[in-house]
């Protein structure tokens, strides 16, 4: 599938999405480039989602952004099962300033079942992490995680009835 919008900027389209087609031999990944980029790979400016994401926000398998989302996370907030960034929530997060996880290490503030920072699983870590927004947005995501997962089941059964009603019965 392949979409890029007629409105652009700086180049780049306001929106790209671009992926490969399943049917096609070699298999080629679509690679989307622009302010909203959409695609196996992506790189927006703005928002990302894909396979490999790398923007502002990325959402993505792995991805690289301001704010990053994914089950490799790098960016200055990051959120994952592996995250690595400023600030860091996910099964195992590494950070500059602060982190939490199962495995979180930080310089100043982590918690955590195992937690290395100068403020490890202390009070005072503990009030930090519950007065900022990122954390909280963080704990939220993943205590309600599983019913984002609805949202892409939801697509995937219109899909398939949709193809179900188009293939001939005999």
């Amino acid at each position: 599938m392949e979409y890029k919008s007629k409105i652009a900027f700086c180049g780049l389209p306001l929106i790209d999405i671009a992926t490969g087609k399943p049917e096609a031999i070699p298999y080629t990944r679509g690679i989307a480039k622009g302010w909203i980029a959409i695609g196996d790979i992506s790189f927006g400016v703005l928002f990302s989602i894909g396979g490999m994401a790398f923007g502002g926000i990325a959402i993505g398998g792995i991805s690289l952004g301001v704010v990053s989302l994914a089950g490799a996370a790098v960016g200055v907030f990051a959120l994952g099962g592996l995250a690595i960034g400023v600030y860091a929530v996910g099964g195992a997060a590494i950070a500059v300033y602060s982190a939490v996880g199962g495995f979180a290490a930080a310089c100043t503030y982590a918690v955590g079942g195992v937690a290395l920072a100068g403020q490890a699983n202390s009070g005072l870590a503990k009030i930090a992490m519950k007065n900022s927004y990122f954390f909280r947005m963080g704990d939220l995501i993943f205590s309600y995680g599983k019913w984002f997962l609805i949202l892409w089941i939801i697509p995937l059964i219109f899909q398939i009835r949709k193809n179900s009603k188009t293939v001939p019965r005999k």
